[in-house]
């Protein structure tokens, strides 16, 4: 539950997309919708306790 914390895949596309130089402009839409699952994810971790099962069940495979 890194999302809780601040340091979950969302946030870290939405550094990226923040700290590249010319990125921020080109990736408004990508940005949002991270910030948006972001809130999705925090919501189901305080409604059930655990990561949702696209974050929970992923794998390398």
């Amino acid at each position: 539950m890194v999302v809780l914390n601040d340091m979950d895949r969302y946030r870290l596309v939405m550094d990226v997309i923040d700290r590249v130089p010319g990125l921020a402009l080109r990736a408004i839409g990508v940005r949002q919708e991270m910030k948006d699952k972001r809130n999705e994810h925090r919501a189901y971790i305080r409604k059930h306790g655990q990561d949702m099962p696209e974050v929970r069940d992923w794998s390398w495979a």
